[in-house]
């Protein structure tokens, strides 16, 4: 099953053509999609019962928003694959680095994105979407509490993430525009393999990250298991679960987002999320 929110409202997906889910419900379930992720058994059902003619809304792709655009936790995972630990100065950790993006900086697919003062950064991710109330769920179980996966962007301004002894990441991260996700969230299902996808980014066409995310030092279930240990995890609370080796404050030289460049986010079988940059607009005093 595929979900995504065309034009505000939630929508399955398939192939190019979307059905609304309050339509196609006969109002039973909600356009909202986070009431929606509240009651993701009862869309599994209605999705399997759908035919094709359901199908009916033609999709643009400038029309897609943040599948879940106002979780109530966003989790994230740093240095969590082998390249990106080494390139970063580190050996790979023995226990999840976990920091928060704060919600408000969630975007869809397709931003424009105002760069802030400092250095910008790129960190393309599988995101794990929370499908149900989880708490102490155990490794084996875990894919169970998992509504999908979608495609991320840590997007990073790395001298106020990296700021103070010791640093704090959250604010650094969470610049208007800088959690970009979508286009949709893919159920497990869908997948041969969910701990076995292809994830590349690109800047203005080159591959700047590329990896798959068996690589993961931490997969999505022993991330499920080990932050539902400690916190309940929500419908809707997303989990940024880590970026290959390829960003920018790495290369030497350092290499960092500028006004005019296009970052393209690609995760096998989910599809891609693509970001424009511009200069924050002048505001001349008074």
């Amino acid at each position: 099953m595929r979900l995504a929110v065309l034009y505000g409202h939630a929508v399955l997906i398939r192939g190019d053509r979307a059905a609304g889910v309050r339509v196609a419900s006969n109002g039973r379930l909600p356009a909202d999609p986070m009431a929606l992720l509240e009651q993701w058994d009862r869309l599994r059902v209605l999705e399997a019962s759908l035919p094709d003619e359901a199908y009916d809304i033609e999709v643009d792709p400038d029309a897609l928003g943040a599948p879940v655009p106002r979780p109530r936790q966003v989790f994230a995972v740093a240095l969590n694959y082998p390249p990106h630990a080494a390139e970063a100065g580190f050996t790979p950790p023995e226990e999840p680095l976990v920091f928060t993006k704060f919600p408000t900086c969630l975007a869809g697919p397709r931003t424009t994105v105002e760069l802030p003062e400092g250095k910008v950064d790129w960190e393309a991710e599988l995101v794990a979407v929370i499908g149900r109330h989880t708490h102490r769920a155990s490794e084996e179980r875990a894919w169970e509490a998992v509504a999908g996966l979608t495609v991320g962007q840590d997007l990073s301004e790395r001298v106020s993430q990296l700021q103070g002894k010791p640093a704090q990441f959250s604010l650094g991260k969470s610049f208007p525009g800088f959690g970009p996700t979508g286009p949709v969230v893919v159920t497990p299902d869908e997948f041969d393999d969910p701990d076995d996808l292809e994830i590349t980014g690109l800047l203005n066409g080159e591959v700047v990250q590329h990896d798959r995310t068996k690589s993961m030092i931490f997969p999505v279930p022993e991330l499920v298991a080990r932050l539902s240990a400690v916190v309940p995890l929500l419908p809707g609370d997303l989990v940024f679960a880590g970026t290959p080796a390829g960003v920018g404050n790495r290369m030497n030289p350092p290499r960092y987002l500028t006004p005019g460049d296009e970052l393209v986010t690609r995760i096998e079988g989910i599809g891609e999320i693509r970001q424009h940059f511009t200069a924050v607009p002048r505001r001349d005093a008074p």
